[in-house]
């Protein structure tokens, strides 16, 4: 399993060197004995996966083409629904809670042949950067099993980077995508908003949310990301923009392209990171890109305004987790205002009830306008950055966090050094532009590190462009 690619396990079932059924039977067999190791699935689903390989192979054996994604294991974070199975969003309160219908994404999955294996573990409702927030134990990073994988997706990225799954499914709020790619040294995509229906993912900061692929390249990431990405009128926020052929822009010449590198997001890396990064500013300038020193001036505002948005997105999302309908219900409850009050105290863990009171705060009466308006306003000034920057260059590259990952328990008592973790990650959020991370080397420790590419909206195209001549260069 830790071998195969997409376009390994499309040659593998066309050339009968295995079947579907065959190939998921050793993927989940796989995953179930290293899961221990980095606890990064919650749950496995063997019916469900065996019968999509079955339909898979009987597209073969009918001579039909199985799919972009015919016979590929897939691993699904936590908070994306999947009929039939549990989707817990890593909480108590949705401990035992059964998706009554599929997210849009993972029906597109399975129309093009993908298999689901499993549920990824994350942090609590995604709210996190360490994937340590979540209720059923961290994650460990197959890399360096004494640290962190990133948050929140890390068990998506854990379970791609330790070979058991070949792509997987993350969402994205603030970097929790990007983040955890960078930590486990793999390749995280945070597709424009919009570009994927957010129907069926459980919301956490309704205008900050994207679901986008994990992988071990650019090409497999593409990949995913082109079979999910388009319209659905499910998802009111989901644009009417074409999806194009991915794989067509990646033709391996980049010279030309005119990349941007924004002085801010120079200021806090430092060490091992910083020299990665650098070294591969000078890589990109040997492939034949031009090279030019930009300004992205609101970037100094951007924690402070993600933290107040999301938050207070977060608030109003979660205020649904009542007891009353479909999470566990606490049995110490004599009034409703009782159950209100002990069900949400026992279910929601700490960061989850930190960013609820900060949303309340923000929202409430005499400080909405002061926090909550001014944040808007400062978040169109960080677009506004974006837009004039992309007038003047063809995508932008940077660090992905300041630091590679971190052992477990460094961070957890530090909320504000936490949030910094994110300092890179949120602009392009908050943007709601393109973002990926794709891996440019290791420290001398062996812990990876990766470059972040940044592109216009709907600009997917050039950025797999240069991520995929830059991972092969």
């Amino acid at each position: 399993m830790t071998k195969h690619t997409i376009s390994s396990v499309r040659a593998g079932l066309l050339s009968k060197e295995f079947s579907a059924v065959e190939l998921t039977r050793q993927a989940l067999s796989f995953a179930e004995a290293e899961n221990p190791k980095t606890n990064a699935y919650l749950s496995f689903s063997p019916e469900r996966a065996l019968a999509a390989a079955e339909r898979v192979d009987a597209r073969i054996a009918a001579g039909e083409d199985p799919g972009a994604l015919g016979g590929v294991p897939v691993a699904v974070k936590d908070v994306i629904l999947t009929k039939g199975l549990k989707t817990t969003c890593a909480s108590k309160l949705l401990e035992n809670f059964i998706a009554p219908y599929d997210a849009t994404a993972i029906e597109r999955i399975e129309a093009a042949g993908g298999v689901i294996i499993g549920k990824t573990n994350c942090d609590e409702f995604a709210m996190g950067s360490s994937n340590e927030n979540s209720a059923f134990g961290p994650v460990r990073n197959p890399v360096a099993l004494d640290r962190v994988p990133g948050g929140s997706s890390g068990g998506s990225a854990a379970v791609v980077a330790q070979g058991t799954a070949v792509v997987s499914l993350g969402s994205d709020t603030g970097g929790s995508i990007r983040q955890p790619a960078s930590f486990c040294g793999i390749v995280g995509v945070t597709p424009t908003y919009g570009r994927v229906s957010r129907y069926g993912l459980v919301a956490f900061a309704s205008s900050l949310d994207h679901i986008g692929p994990f992988a071990r390249n650019t090409r497999d990431a593409a990949t995913l990301l082109e079979v999910m990405a388009g319209r659905d009128p499910k998802d009111a926020t989901s644009a009417e923009a074409p999806v194009p052929s991915y794989a067509a822009s990646m033709t391996g010449n980049v010279k030309g392209l005119k990349i941007g590198i924004p002085v801010e997001y120079m200021k806090h890396a430092t060490g091992e990171t910083a020299d990665l990064v650098n070294a591969s500013f000078r890589k990109l300038q040997a492939m034949g890109c031009e090279l030019r020193e930009i300004s992205l001036p609101n970037t100094d505002y951007a924690i402070d305004t993600y933290y107040i948005i999301c938050t207070a997105e977060a608030s109003s999302n979660l205020a649904r987790y009542d007891g009353v309908r479909y999470t566990t219900r606490s049995q110490n409850s004599g009034t409703l205002s009782d159950l209100y009050k002990n069900t949400r105290g026992e279910g929601f863990g700490a960061e989850v009830k930190r960013r609820i009171m900060l949303g309340t705060y923000v929202l409430s009466h005499g400080y909405y306008d002061a926090y909550y308006k001014k944040a808007q306003m400062v978040r169109n000034l960080i677009t506004q950055d974006f837009n004039k920057a992309f007038t003047e260059v063809d995508a932008i590259v940077a660090p992905v966090s300041p630091f590679p990952a971190f052992k477990l328990g460094e961070k957890v008592n530090d909320p504000i050094s936490m949030y910094l973790s994110d300092i890179y990650t949120i602009t392009g959020s908050l943007a709601g532009i393109p973002c990926m991370s794709t891996p440019c080397g290791n420290t001398s420790e062996g812990l990876p590190v990766g470059l972040q590419i940044l592109c216009k909206h709907f600009g997917e195209e050039t950025m797999f462009r240069l991520a995929d001549a830059f991972e092969n260069s």
